[in-house]
């Protein structure tokens, strides 16, 4: 390597001066509240390949559309990272006009750009050159207009935002349907039917799938590829996901995932919200960890606000993510054997402990599930009695206890390892480049997770360690996730012996937020990976940007290449190992 590149190598954000290396390219984001970079449309490739090759930041973590339609203009959000710096993100943005709106792709660069621009594609309309794939993803084909953009209107649309007047204060309450513009909700605004949908539009899923290719049988008699699909309804794809697989025989050529099945513009209601009601709705995204959810969507508008959090709701926080986390991967290694071929009773098995965990969500903050239980500037109760003694008895005795089986059932388990050891590896190059993260970036053997690389809350007070594969197979994401667990635990264990006493939420209990104009970006460490919740405010109650960096989302990314050249067989365990929950896909 040369000494050039390894004199970047390190490159914190605040250490890259891009306005002084493309002076006539980039320009220093000048809106009050705003961060990073403008960047010029027809530059936006240069500048992009320099981050990676130049000053090694690979990781392009999230790309973002906004509309601001007083502008008439579209922008794109990205922000970057180098995972052996650590620290903050370099963020670019590129405006276009929102008549016509176009940039380049960025997918030959970063090929996690892949799903990201599609999903900007389908809700905002802005066309990539250069995209290899550019179609919808979470919309259906059929479906006219693009439905984020600010002057798109559905059928019974009634107000831009909430609370809606015919409602409150005081409004005269009446049937929207009474009321609505288009008629009824068939008929749409641009005059799209149903009975105008055409086949042909379905045919574009398979365009990109190759169908005239020829292999060889191990006798050597000659075959043709065949495409099938693997769901939406089928067990083993943990929720309505669509698997579109050209086969050689029993070898997959090529695989593309199709979602959108259970997609329900989670943005688009998180930007008719105020800023606190959205805090329920997170716990829809992944269901498995609504406390992580919380959390991350309270941090990014609290960057806004600039909240301070008392200590004793810094330690909830952490305790209640951290006992999250062990819940998701005890649930996630009894499904996966679940994938791998085993009968149902070890997943029930791996449940127990989870139950107690989400005895102890139910009675602080009244639900198992969703939970609503952060908030901005704190969280909204304190723990119950008896909840502190249970939770010491989980991290201290039943938590590392069933660890310990764990690791004696199934480490050295020959199925296991048969089925799981080499199959699927995704290399540290890869990983990075298809914009994965968690558990499957450090199977890859990337020592990279936020709560060390860029410490949110009080996590830089924990000594705990981060779990490393070494080929990124499947077998890895296995043992790094039992790993993860057991440094979990020892994270409960410090935090429940210093939990303080004090107040858990700074000021009065909120019901409206005052949210001062600007954008932020919060991140966590989710046990899927990296949770990203990015916001803009112009000042009003409600969020005039809403968007989730969804790891179960962009983890997909990675599971074409995964599976090429691997069997039907292996499918199922290859998604599997991703560990997605379709609500946080979809959204």
């Amino acid at each position: 390597m040369a000494t050039a590149e390894l004199s970047n190598l390190k490159l914190k954000a605040e250490d890259v001066k891009l306005h002084e290396a493309f002076p006539e390219a980039v320009s220093v984001e000048t809106r009050k509240g705003y961060s990073g970079y403008t960047v010029k449309p027809e530059h936006l490739v240069e500048v992009a390949t320099a981050l990676r090759d130049r000053y090694n930041f690979k990781f392009l973590s999230a790309a973002t559309p906004v509309h601001y339609l007083e502008q008439g203009q579209m922008e794109m959000v990205y922000h970057l990272y180098n995972l052996d710096a650590g620290g903050g993100a370099i963020v670019l943005h590129a405006q276009t006009s929102h008549d016509a709106p176009v940039l380049p792709s960025l997918t030959p660069i970063f090929p996690g750009a892949d799903f990201q621009e599609r999903e900007a594609w389908d809700l905002y309309g802005i066309k990539f050159t250069g995209h290899p794939n550019l179609r919808r993803i979470l919309m259906w084909e059929g479906f006219h207009g693009h439905p984020m953009r600010k002057d798109w209107k559905e059928a019974y649309f009634e107000q831009d935002s909430k609370p809606y007047d015919t409602r409150w204060p005081g409004g005269q309450v009446h049937r929207v349907e009474d009321k609505n513009p288009f008629g009824n909700n068939v008929a749409y605004p641009d005059g799209f039917t149903l009975e105008g949908w055409s086949e042909e539009s379905d045919r574009t899923m398979y365009d990109a799938m190759p169908v005239d290719g020829k292999g060889l049988t191990t006798e050597g008699m000659q075959t043709d590829y065949v495409t099938v699909n693997l769901g939406p309804q089928h067990p083993s794809t943990h929720g309505v996901l669509r698997l579109i697989v050209t086969l050689d025989g029993e070898t997959i050529v090529k695989l593309d995932p199709v979602m959108g099945y259970l997609h329900r513009n989670h943005e688009k209601i998180g930007e008719r919200n105020t800023f606190i009601q959205n805090i329920p709705f997170t716990d829809r995204l992944d269901y498995l960890t609504p406390m992580c959810n919380n959390h991350g969507y309270v941090m990014a508008v609290e960057k806004l606000m600039g909240a301070k959090v008392p200590e004793r709701a810094e330690y909830l926080r952490v305790i209640m993510d951290e006992f999250t986390r062990v819940a998701s991967h005890l649930w996630w290694i009894g499904f996966f054997l679940n994938d791998l071929g085993a009968f149902f009773t070890p997943a029930l098995y791996m449940m127990t402990e989870r139950e107690m965990i989400l005895d102890v969500f139910e009675a602080t903050a009244g639900s198992r599930m969703m939970v609503n239980y952060m908030r901005f500037g704190g969280v909204s109760r304190d723990l119950p009695p008896g909840a502190l003694e249970t939770l010491k008895e989980l991290a201290f005795e039943r938590l590392p206890r069933k660890i310990d089986e764990i690791e004696a059932y199934l480490t050295d388990n020959e199925i296991v390892r048969s089925r799981c050891i080499g199959v699927a590896a995704l290399s540290a190059a890869d990983a990075i480049g298809y914009s994965v993260s968690g558990p499957i970036l450090r199977a890859a053997g990337v020592p990279y997770d936020i709560r060390k690389a860029e410490p949110y809350g009080i996590y830089d007070r924990f000594d705990f360690n981060i779990a490393l594969g070494q080929t990124g197979d499947l077998f890895d994401r296995y043992k790094v996730r039992v790993f993860e667990a057991r440094e979990s635990v020892k994270i409960l264990q410090q935090a429940l012996t210093q939990l303080p006493e004090g107040e858990i939420l700074s000021g009065k209990q909120q019901y409206q937020a005052r949210v001062p104009a600007g954008e932020a970006y919060g991140r966590i460490e989710s046990p899927k990976g990296e949770l990203g919740f990015y916001t803009v405010s112009n000042g009003k109650p409600n969020p005039y940007r809403y968007h989730v960096r969804a790891p179960s989302f962009i983890n997909l990314t990675s599971l074409g290449k995964a599976c090429e050249g691997w069997k039907v067989a292996d499918v199922v365990a290859i998604l599997g190992s991703i560990d997605i929950v379709l609500g946080e896909v979809d959204r």
